[in-house]
């Protein structure tokens, strides 16, 4: 590819079955955005507590060549997804509204192997390997999973703690009854 070449800017649809097979060999770049349904993102369903209208992810990509000294231009997929997912708060064990935004940014390679020596240290940007039916709306997908919190809860204060989770009835009567200390356990058996 010619460093001055101008390449065709490809207006990418917002029709999932589409994103699952975009051809990134292709000399271009690509533009697009849209919004996705959790009901058309079947691991982020899974994760979501309950889905009510308006649930879902606004995306947006753009791709554009880099020069790289020394090589050929890299291409740069840059992805960005914001939106809304109910998930059981761990702490009152209710339904939890929560927003979610993630951006990413992604050197495109052509290789197995050149994913492999990319540098571990380049925590800025990750590689993908190209394909001609690269499944863009597993990235999608993937990126919206790698944002929803570890331990869903609702803002500080916002919730009461579940009795279930943290002692609650009968929490009284077993205060005053204190396990006995292992290490004198230990002592007396030793003492024997």
């Amino acid at each position: 590819m010619n460093r001055n070449q101008v390449l065709p800017q490809v207006e990418l649809s917002s029709d999932p079955k589409v994103l699952s097979r975009i051809d990134f060999c292709a000399p271009q770049s690509y533009q697009g955005a849209g919004f996705l349904e959790i009901s058309a993102l079947p691991r982020v369903a899974e994760e979501a507590s309950c889905i009510e209208s308006g649930d879902g992810f606004q995306w947006e990509v753009k791709t554009h060549f880099a020069n790289s000294p020394g090589s050929e231009p890299q291409q740069i997929l840059e992805l960005a997804v914001k939106g809304r997912i109910h998930l059981v708060c761990q702490s009152c064990l209710q339904d939890c509204g929560l927003d979610l935004a993630q951006q990413s940014r992604f050197v495109i390679v052509a290789t197995e192997e050149e994913a492999d020596t990319f540098p571990m240290e380049d925590d800025q940007q990750e590689p993908l390997v190209a394909s001609q039916h690269f499944d863009l709306l597993g990235l999608i997908e993937d990126e919206i999973l790698l944002s929803i919190p570890l331990i869903p809860k609702h803002p500080e204060g916002a919730c009461q703690p579940h009795i279930s989770s943290f002692g609650g009835v009968g929490e009284a009567s077993d205060a005053s009854e204190k396990p006995q200390n292992p290490f004198n356990i230990l002592k007396n058996m030793k003492k024997n």
